[in-house]
């Protein structure tokens, strides 16, 4: 299996997602909603369409994991692609330019390739399994700064955070008073790769799901940072729960959302 090859053509994909993007950008018809807070605009569907046929024109027996149609996993694939179309669409539809197209690459139930790009600015982050981590082809590597209260750290809001709102603000909270300051994007991806490339010292969230996450773990990871949960247990796409960081203020983080 060629990796590079692989990371190539999800660049491709990525690159044409984009232009989709950028040309709704600002001139969106029509928004819909999946939930109460969870949005889908033509330009999800768009993004997503060109996507998969870009993955499918090179590699048509590989399964797909994807934002807006769920499933399609052929019984004979064990290579498998995670895309979100559009990570971050509550700001796409207010003309908020912090989002973008993440892309992962998984075999054998292992994230092997990440992709995310931001089409407003032109920043691509990508990783391969073993190979480090890059934003617009230079190494990246994560904050050496190993005191929180000189950190930076960055979350998000789940979609059913009224369910859980007393947790949620305790967690924010805490957090918020222990570090340097606390910021909240609204792209899950982007934030992971913010993680990675010393931007921010730590991301948490919850109630995730593995489009949000695959790609932008494994930059994280590649470039030097800790991805677990928020006990410090292994992180997986199908978890509900990550905290990312740069591995020197992991376990100050993870006793501030577990106290």
């Amino acid at each position: 299996m060629d990796l590079n090859e692989i990371k190539n053509v999800g660049i491709g994909a990525a690159y044409k997602s984009a232009k989709i993007l950028h040309d709704y950008f600002g001139s969106l018809n029509s928004i819909h909603k999946k939930g109460p807070r969870d949005l889908v605009t033509d330009a999800d569907i768009a993004s997503q369409k060109k996507i998969i046929e870009t993955i499918r024109a090179k590699f048509p027996d590989h399964s797909i994991l994807a934002e807006e149609n769920d499933y399609d996993r052929p019984e004979s694939s064990d290579c498998q692609w995670i895309i979100d179309p559009l990570d971050g669409t509550t700001n796409f539809a207010h003309q908020i330019p912090i989002f973008c197209v993440s892309i992962a690459f998984a075999a054998a139930g292992k994230t092997r390739v990440g992709i995310v790009l931001n089409p407003i600015n032109g920043e691509l982050f990508t990783a391969v399994e073993g190979q480090g981590a890059t934003l617009n082809n230079k190494p990246i590597l994560v904050s050496g700064q190993s005191d929180i209260s000189e950190s930076l750290l960055v979350t998000g809001f789940p979609y059913d955070f009224q369910e859980i709102i007393h947790s949620v603000m305790q967690r924010f909270q805490k957090c918020l008073l222990a570090a340097r300051g606390l910021r909240r994007l609204g792209a899950a991806a982007l934030d992971l790769c913010y993680v990675a490339c010393g931007r921010f010292e730590a991301f948490w969230e919850e109630g995730l799901q593995p489009w949000d996450t695959a790609a932008g773990t494994l930059i994280a990871e590649m470039a030097g940072g800790r991805v677990t949960d928020f006990s410090g247990n292994p992180f997986s796409p199908d978890k509900k729960q990550i905290l990312a960081t740069n591995g020197y203020i992991h376990e100050a983080v993870s006793s501030l959302l577990n106290s």
